[in-house]
């Protein structure tokens, strides 16, 4: 089938397509500008929880809060690990309180919370920012690691939501942050689990917009990022017996780490990173098939590398064994512009017909 097919209908739906991207464009360029003018005193003192504060996007988080002078209650399994972002979020000129959690237990989570109303007596902001992956198929990987996967992802954020809300209802303001992903919007294979559990956790923080719609100081927000450079493709779970990859166009842990600040400073419904998002959901919207077939193809690909990895249940159950960092040491296999080119071939071939 020729690219002309799609042509006329790309045509008359390019004014839709063209407004739907710059709302999202311009929301991101909001933020941006946003984050470069507002002052430190914005978030000094504030009590700010974050899950999943070890490593990864959690740790860059907590760090760029303490750069803002906040209090950063630190949860996540590693007691070792939180100690050492602890550190870091204190030499950035916050406080920081250590709180071992395992958001899959909602006993823990509740001392969690308890733990952060000790300081001060209130809890301004709430991150649900824990989360795992499994990378395998639907049929094939075993049922109980997928669950294990939404255990985490979705019902962790959930304990979240039950420990703090009736916090902000008491208070009467606060802002609750769940972290999902470009995954909450677009389905993924190979990663299945991770990405309903998403979608799933998208869900919930729609049902509580509606729960808390009548407290304009109470607010729930998504942020949603796509790929970025962490721990992630080496410490999750693994039944492909093939090392994962972050794929391209990643982005830095630390970029995705302010985007949540600016969140967290002025909330709003959902934010996207980085700002070209918006082209490929809009894309998607547009033409479904195409770019599944395409996002099908890029991954077979490109997201995992030749090399054998033996099969692991990875972070799943215990925590990883390896050192927490922010940044992972499974780049991308290729250059973004390499990537691009490959893209574009990819996407002419699926237009004529040839894939």
């Amino acid at each position: 089938m020729g690219a002309d097919f799609y042509a006329p209908a790309f045509r008359w739906r390019s004014g839709a397509f063209r407004r739907s991207v710059a709302g999202s464009l311009n929301e991101s360029h909001r933020v941006d500008s946003f984050n470069r003018t507002m002052s430190k005193a914005d978030l000094g003192g504030k009590v700010v929880v974050v899950t999943g504060a070890s490593s990864g996007l959690g740790r860059a988080a907590a760090v760029e809060l303490g750069r803002q002078g906040a209090t950063v209650v630190l949860a996540a399994r590693r007691a070792e690990a939180l100690e050492e972002t602890a550190v870091l979020c204190r030499a950035a000129g916050g406080q920081a309180i250590v709180q071992v959690t395992d958001v899959t237990d909602p006993a823990q989570v509740q001392r969690l919370a308890d733990a952060a109303l000790a300081p001060t007596g209130s809890i301004d902001v709430w991150v649900n920012n824990a989360g795992v992956t499994l990378f395998g198929s639907l049929e094939e990987a075993p049922l109980e690691e997928h669950r294990r996967v939404l255990d985490t992802n979705l019902f962790g954020a959930w304990h979240g939501v039950r420990a703090v809300m009736p916090v902000f209802r008491r208070q009467g303001h606060g802002t609750l942050i769940n972290v999902g992903s470009v995954l909450s919007e677009v389905g993924q294979p190979f990663t299945p689990s991770y990405s309903i559990s998403k979608f799933a956790l998208r869900g919930l923080t729609e049902v509580l917009r509606v729960e808390v719609s009548d407290n304009e100081n109470i607010h729930v927000c998504a942020l949603l990022p796509y790929v970025f450079d962490s721990q992630h493709f080496e410490s999750g779970a693994n039944r492909f017996g093939r090392r994962a990859r972050a794929l391209q166009p990643a982005q830095s842990t630390e970029k995705v780490a302010r985007a949540l600040v600016a969140l967290a400073r002025r909330p709003r419904r959902q934010l996207h990173v980085p700002r070209y998002v918006a082209l490929g959901l809009a894309l998607h919207r547009l033409m479904p098939r195409l770019t599944e077939h395409l996002l099908l193809d890029v991954l077979r690909r490109w997201h995992f590398d030749s090399a054998r990895q033996i099969e692991t249940q990875g972070d799943l159950y215990t925590p990883p064994a390896h050192p927490a960092r922010v940044r992972g040491a499974r780049p991308p296999q290729i250059g973004r512009v390499r990537f691009s080119l490959w893209t574009l071939r990819r996407l002419f071939l699926i237009l004529r017909g040839a894939a």
